[in-house]
């Protein structure tokens, strides 16, 4: 995967304990003996895999304004309702299912960033996937931000994703030495 190629192997460990599983079925998101939609409609579904050293999303979802409206309505029906279908969902804030398994589809990575981790080479950003998946992304912003609003946080993002990069390469070099 190209996500870890750069990686040191025991940051990537942990992947190919959801990644190359006889497990990446199903019962990854929903429970197996409780197949209940509105349970992998909660956010906290995603945090079994998606938390600690080697994917810190749920960590940077949780201490966000989306987690933070997240954590105090979430059993609160008349704002997070999760019986309705992702299609129809009319939550009061977005949980990782609403943005990323938008209109209620399975496939997580069409709604990804493309976002290169710390120690990756960055990815061409004029490539025509990145400019699409980009442009996707920012869509899904739009339902509740203006386009602005989500282009100035991609240029944000980008930004600190290069500071990170180059305070991680700069990390390696003095432990090296």
């Amino acid at each position: 995967c190209a996500w870890s190629i750069e990686r040191p192997p025991g940051d990537t460990a942990g992947c190919t304990f959801c990644h190359t599983s006889s497990e990446e079925r199903c019962s990854t998101c929903h429970q197996r003996h409780q197949f209940d939609p509105k349970v992998a409609r909660r956010s906290e579904q995603c945090k079994t895999c998606h938390w600690g050293k080697d994917h810190r999303d749920w960590e940077a979802y949780d201490i966000s304004i989306h987690g933070t409206v997240y954590q105090v309505n979430k059993w609160d029906p008349t704002q997070f309702d999760m019986c309705k279908k992702l299609s129809d969902a009319d939550y009061v804030g977005p949980t990782c299912q609403y943005c990323h398994l938008r209109g209620g589809h399975h496939n997580v990575q069409r709604l990804s960033t493309v976002y290169t981790s710390m120690g990756m080479s960055n990815a061409h950003r004029g490539a025509p996937l990145w400019k699409e998946k980009r442009d996707t992304w920012a869509s899904v912003c739009d339902d509740c931000h203006s386009p602005r609003f989500a282009r100035e946080n991609l240029q944000a993002m980008d930004e600190a994703c290069k500071d990170a990069g180059l305070k991680y390469t700069e990390t390696f070099k003095v432990a090296e030495n």
